[in-house]
Order: structure tokens, then C-alpha cells, then sequence
């Protein structure tokens, strides 16, 4: 569905390559969300002594835990937005080609092959586009005082 729905205009020959990428994306959310949901939600089982009943300590302590944590990562999460924030700026001003190149191969993981392909040019202008858009990146990264 959402080749169709975002992709549709593409040619033909393009389809494949694409849908094997929505396919890989896919699948990698999947897990990640599996493994968000498992990392949430313990079970009750796990906290039952030998009698059945449940170990309140125990419990207490994982919940003070996981509070602990909830608020580490909203400081971590709040961080990490507003550098994905300032990156999403400093890409909107670079030059297309280079903010294409950069996207496709870092962003959406794509090989340098498809990367060359979808752009219509050769894999030594998307090597230069890449490493244009990677040098204008990091010099503005440094100057806002960012380093990744």
C-alpha cells in the first residue's frame, strides 16, 4: 500500500528497488516496536515467590526503576529532538543534489548503486554530493555546538 500510495509516479523500473526498501523498513519498525512493547510491560509471573504471591519489594523496586528511567530518557528524548531539529535545518539549506544524496544514502540506508540510480547520475557524483553534504554538515554542526 504504500508504494502505491507515495510511489506511484515513480517508473516502473524504480518499483522494485522501492519496494524492497518499504519492505526492510517495515520489518525493522516491527521489531523495534516488539521490542519497545517487551521492554514496557514485564510480567507479574516473574515477581511470584515459591507460594504464588506476589513480591511487593520486588515490585516496588522495578517500578521506582523504571520511573528513574522514564525521566532519564525524556531529558535524553527532548535532547535528541531538538538535534534532530537542528540537522533538519542545516539540510534544508544545503544544495538539492547534496541534500538528496546525503538523504538516500544515510537516511533511507540505500546502497550507492540505487542511490546513482534514483538520482540519474554516476556513483562517483554521489560519492562527491555525499561528501560535500557531510563536510557543510559537520561545519555547521560544530559552529551551533554540536558533535556527533
Amino acid at each position: 500500500m504504500k508504494l502505491v500510495e507515495h510511489y506511484s509516479h515513480k517508473p516502473a523500473d524504480e518499483l522494485p528497488l522501492l519496494f524492497q526498501r518499504i519492505l526492510s523498513n517495515s520489518t525493522i519498525d516491527w521489531f523495534r516496536r516488539q521490542q519497545t512493547h517487551r521492554a514496557h510491560f514485564a510480567n507479574l509471573d516473574d515477581f511470584e515467590d515459591a507460594e504464588g504471591d506476589i513480591d511487593t519489594d520486588a515490585l516496588s523496586h522495578l517500578l521506582a526503576a523504571d520511573a528513574t528511567q522514564a525521566q532519564e530518557s525524556s531529558e535524553t528524548e527532548a535532547q535528541r529532538s531538538q538535534t534532530l531539529r537542528q540537522i533538519e535545518q542545516e539540510l534544508e539549506l544545503l544544495p538539492s543534489r547534496q541534500r538528496e544524496a546525503f538523504l538516500l544514502r544515510y537516511w533511507e540506508e540505500m546502497d550507492l548503486a540505487e542511490t546513482a540510480t534514483i538520482m540519474g547520475c554516476s556513483q562517483g557524483s554521489v560519492k562527491t554530493h555525499c561528501f560535500r553534504a557531510v563536510a557543510a554538515l559537520s561545519k555547521a554542526l560544530k559552529i551551533r555546538g554540536i558533535s556527533l
